[in-house]
């Protein structure tokens, strides 16, 4: 049975999971195996995410489980994104994640965030809760590497107020390092930006994707869909499988900030 949600289309016989490790073949239908079990919650700045231009100064509660449908070699949070089902989860219905939502507005909380690990191969359990925080009059946050196909994105639009995307390079040798597919992630934007706040963040990583002409690519790229997309610049530390690279210099970070600002109206060096 073929997996629709993503570019990989993975074929899984009974009992058989996904790239993703998340989704499974289960009496002759895919299901995200994960859904509801939590591996990470917090109730994080929004600037965090990273948001800077939706309800800054808020907090919202994020949430993230395990598994992703790339293999990013320099992946920040690699412990939880290519883990499976043997990683310690904690499980949380959505009913009881947006209750925890609407206690936490005390805090200056203003909805939930599915985030940490890769959101969308916990498709059914993301649409869900978002579906009945919106009920609420919560927000909702998506924050994804963009590898999804367009039905299944649409359907999800709905429900979400804001994504940050992340548009990892600008060259198909870039996104085969990390399992994935430029247009998807191109497509997904477009489509988000559309009926959603989107920013989108690009980690930097030296002899990589660093370059100028590069830069040029993301940013007059984002430009033909909205000059006002936000795009935040960060900087990359040796991480994974990728720890013995140097961080990125402070001054690439800044060169590639004001290429990307002929482009952009909104553009925020990270990780400074």
């Amino acid at each position: 049975m073929i997996c629709p949600l993503c570019f990989h289309h993975c074929d899984l016989k009974e009992g058989q999971h996904g790239l993703c490790h998340a989704r499974v073949n289960k009496n002759g239908h895919i299901i995200d195996e994960n859904y509801g079990r939590i591996t990470s919650l917090a109730l994080d700045p929004i600037e965090k995410k990273p948001l800077k231009m939706f309800y800054p100064g808020s907090k919202i509660l994020s949430v993230g489980s395990y598994g992703c449908n790339l293999r990013c070699p320099f992946c920040q949070n690699y412990e939880i994104s290519q883990a499976d089902q043997s990683f310690p989860w904690e499980y949380l219905s959505p009913a009881d994640l947006i209750d925890l939502a609407i206690k936490y507005q005390s805090e200056g909380n203003i909805g939930v965030a599915f985030t940490y690990n890769e959101p969308t191969v916990s498709y059914e359990y993301v649409k869900e809760a978002s579906s009945l925080a919106k009920k609420k009059g919560l927000k909702t946050v998506l924050v994804t590497n963009g590898t999804i196909e367009e039905g299944p994105l649409k359907e999800l639009l709905p429900f979400i107020d804001a994504l940050n995307i992340d548009l990892k390079g600008f060259t198909d040798r870039f996104y085969q390092m990390c399992g994935g597919d430029l247009d998807t992630v191109k497509k997904a934007i477009q489509i988000s930006a559309s009926q959603a706040h989107v920013e989108v963040t690009t980690l930097i990583i030296p002899g990589e994707n660093d370059s100028e002409e590069e830069m040029r690519g993301i940013a007059s790229f984002l430009a033909s869909i909205d000059k006002k997309i936000p795009l935040h610049i960060t900087r990359f530390f040796p991480m994974y499988k990728m720890s013995d690279k140097k961080p990125t210099p402070i001054k690439d970070i800044f060169r590639l900030t004001e290429i990307a600002k002929e482009y952009l109206a909104y553009v925020f060096p990270g990780n400074i």
